[in-house]
């Protein structure tokens, strides 16, 4: 168990979510080894293949089970998540050590990325270097969340941070790259936001029709590639 010293809470922590769903903290920061547990914990309740659940969705620190309360109710579920959540801690996780790479061609600046020039303004850097900077690492999908398919990428390098617009944008491209404070991401429709905008790829992040809607899933991995032109 781990204990946050400013709020003195005690994790892992189960919290009630409703009449239907429970909430397992495992943090309460961003942090890459609490986000592996949370995918960790991700399998483990999936291969329990307990009747009453009906949804995971896991997030940067937490993990909400949604269930049927006809089935099991909260007293029950909430022991059996308890049990899971400990034999989690013993299960190695060796899909976070080879994780899938998700590679986005982006065309950076321009009428792609308008935001581009002021960013490296305010970094003090080149255009050149702040694109040298940001495709230059392999960014850990920490969530999916906001709209369908846009990843919340976390890793990046910060002398690229940047807060967010003051006014968010009405429209933002489908496509669009956007920093906000010390993470990146890509809309994958368009969309209102205040993001960033630093470069556009042309890549199909949500298909409803798909098997697989999402074509960057959490846990996953992104590199970005930078390119000239988009790939008509």
């Amino acid at each position: 168990m781990a204990t946050n010293e400013a709020s003195g809470t005690t994790y892992p922590r189960l919290v009630p979510a409703g009449d239907s769903a429970i909430v397992i903290e495992l943090g309460s920061e961003i942090d890459p080894n609490v986000n592996d547990q949370i995918y960790s914990l991700v399998k483990t309740v999936e291969m329990a293949g307990l009747e009453a659940v009906r949804e995971l969705v896991p997030t940067y620190r937490s993990l909400l089970v949604s269930y049927d309360p006809l089935v099991s109710r909260f007293v029950e579920m909430n022991e059996r998540l308890a049990e899971l959540v400990d034999r989690s801690k013993d299960r190695p996780d060796k899909e976070a050590e080879q994780a899938r790479i998700v590679e986005l061609p982006v065309v950076y600046g321009g009428d792609d990325g308008p935001d581009l020039d002021s960013l490296a303004e305010h970094t003090n850097l080149s255009v050149q270097e702040v694109i040298d900077i940001h495709s230059g690492i392999d960014y850990r999908v920490y969530m999916i969340g906001f709209a369908p398919g846009f990843p919340y990428l976390g890793g990046l390098d910060q002398r690229i941070a940047m807060p967010r617009l003051k006014t968010p944008r009405v429209s933002v491209p489908a496509g669009s790259v956007g920093i906000a404070e010390s993470q990146t991401g890509v809309y994958p429709n368009a969309s209102p936001g205040g993001w960033q905008l630093i470069g556009r790829t042309l890549a199909k992040l949500f298909d409803v029709s798909s098997k697989s809607p999402s074509l960057i899933t959490p846990g996953s991995k992104v590199r970005f590639v930078s390119v000239k032109s988009h790939d008509r």
